[in-house]
């Protein structure tokens, strides 16, 4: 197998693991998963076609602490839904690779080296293998009779093949040097590796029955809803307080790190609204990003106008009690929300409100909603009630309908006294139409008799004494000055001027010098006519 390639990447090879056939759609949730264990620096996605390693993930882990944990359960198959990726590490795939690799050339090398010094090969390999041994007998006092047995077994080395995507998720256990030596030679203690203790199969069962499922669970619980401000907002997005209530639990659940809930936030926004927060730092917590969308997409009421508008939902037409309850506990909610209400005395509005605003007095009469305004019922309590008197109504109704019916006899007399009723109708609208014409007749008689009589010729006498009125009417003098200040042009309810008592009795005095030459003059006028 090339390692050139993942040399290439630059990559600590002992924090490394390697996940096949990831697609970029779900390498979050596979980082996801592998958060749990440690920091993870960075992954890299490979697609090399002529690679071994192509459509595999590397990730490293910041530190090599992630695999105490990780360690002993690779390989490792994760299962997210309906797909499989496998998990192992690429310190064991490089050493298992490289190491045979090497061996078989140094070998090779070796034998030349036999060849061309004209000794056996097994003896220069037995000369070789027991420089070996010593060295290790320095390092590890007290092991070199089990080391011999190991290197015995070197020459039949086989490079270790990397399972391919169809492996199950139980792998074969590599058994260690550690635990070739707990069964020591007669006569000495037996020691058990920790490996022993604790097997892989184990450590392999428990998270893949338990850890995982678990896992599973919480990140599908938490998945938030898309949310992207547009309005109307389309069919797979949610509306700004159903995606704030999905933020709020994420919030308040103390098994989510903080960046996870940075992460949920930035995942479950889309344009226009992402724009709002992508120029915020990534490392900043959830509580800003959320800041931000509520200055944008937030209810602006102050909490006295979302309790006024709490009070002025009424019931609608033809709406259930227990729909009216619940569109008042979400007005009311977001009355408390913005300091309108006191969370203490929520039950009380709710119930008072809804005695109120429910148009069904039996209702509130039957299950004596008033009486307990001194202590309220709860709104999950509440809509219970509700709910079971309206399911009890409607199965009474039910029965009834099933058990009275409606006879055949019975719609037949309906008919026939809507058919009754009906001609009785008719024969009133006729005789209320003669009535009419007669009535229209009787206006065109007296019209033609008032047109008569306005065509009579009026006594010369009469037109005299009309002209007579009319002229007096007409030449009656006025006085033409305002009462107040004496001046010309406006009266006294509309003026402006100071008082001025001296102009006005002047005027005055002129103007009852005026009044009967004008009557002299106008009576003589008459006369004449």
């Amino acid at each position: 197998m090339n390692m050139d390639l993942l040399e290439s990447l630059s990559v600590k090879i002992p924090n490394v693991v390697l996940v096949s056939g990831v697609p970029a759609y779900e390498v979050e949730e596979v980082e996801d998963f592998l958060l749990q264990y440690g920091a993870i620096e960075r992954s890299v996605p490979i697609n090399s076609p002529g690679s071994e390693f192509n459509n595999m993930l590397v990730v490293e882990f910041k530190t090599g602490s992630a695999f105490d944990l990780l360690g002993p359960i690779l390989l490792y198959t994760f299962k997210p839904l309906d797909n499989e990726y496998h998990i192992r590490s690429l310190s064991k795939i490089y050493a298992a690779t490289v190491g045979c690799t090497k061996t078989k050339t140094y070998l090779a090398d070796l034998k030349q080296v036999a060849k061309l010094s004209g000794r056996d090969f097994a003896e220069v390999l037995q000369e070789l293998m027991t420089q070996i041994n010593g060295a290790v007998s320095e390092l590890r006092p007290g092991k070199s009779e089990g080391f011999k047995q190991e290197c015995a077994a070197v020459s039949e080395c086989k490079p270790a093949a990397i399972p391919d995507q169809q492996t199950h998720n139980m792998a074969i256990p590599v058994t260690s040097s550690a635990a070739l030596h707990s069964t020591a030679t007669e006569g000495h203690s037996i020691s058990m590796s920790a490996a022993e203790l604790n097997p892989p199969e184990v450590q392999r069962y428990v998270v893949e029955h338990i850890v995982k499922s678990e896992d599973v669970n919480i990140r599908s619980s938490h998945r938030l809803r898309m949310f992207s401000g547009r309005l109307p907002h389309p069919q797979h997005e949610v509306d700004y307080d159903t995606w704030r209530s999905g933020v709020d639990l994420i919030l308040k659940d103390p098994a989510i790190s903080e960046l996870r809930r940075s992460r949920h936030i930035l995942d479950s926004v889309l344009p226009p609204a992402a724009d709002i927060i992508k120029h915020l730092n990534p490392d900043l917590p959830a509580e800003t990003y959320i800041q931000h969308l509520d200055s944008a997409y937030g209810i602006v009421q102050d909490g006295e106008e979302l309790y006024v508008k709490f009070m002025d939902t009424l019931q609608d037409s033809g709406e259930k009690p227990s729909g009216y309850l619940q569109r008042l506990q979400v007005a009311l909610s977001l009355a408390v929300k913005r300091g309108g209400v006191k969370q203490s005395e929520v039950n009380r509005h709710l119930l008072s409100q809804f005695c109120r605003g429910c148009w069904d007095s039996s209702l509130i009469s039957e299950l004596q909603l008033k009486q307990r305004k001194s202590n309220p019922p709860s709104f999950a309590e509440l809509l219970l009630l509700l709910r079971t008197e309206e399911d009890r109504e409607a199965s009474k109704t039910l029965r009834m309908k099933q058990h009275l019916g409606t006879p055949r006899h019975r719609v037949a007399a309906q008919a026939q006294f809507a058919v009754e009723e009906g001609r009785g109708v008719c024969a009133a609208l006729s005789t209320l139409t003669q009535q009419m014409a007669e009535i229209q007749k009787q206006l065109a008689a007296l019209t033609a008799s008032q047109s008569h009589q306005s065509c009579t010729p009026v006594p010369k006498q009469h037109q005299k004494q009309r002209t007579d009125t009319q002229g007096n009417i007409s030449s009656n003098p006025k006085p033409g000055f305002c009462f107040r200040c004496g001046e010309d042009g406006h009266i006294r309810p509309q003026c402006e001027n100071r008082p001025n008592p001296a102009l006005v009795n002047t005027k005055r005095k002129q103007f009852s010098e005026r009044k009967p030459k004008w009557q002299k003059g106008n009576s003589s006028t008459g006369h004449l006519n």
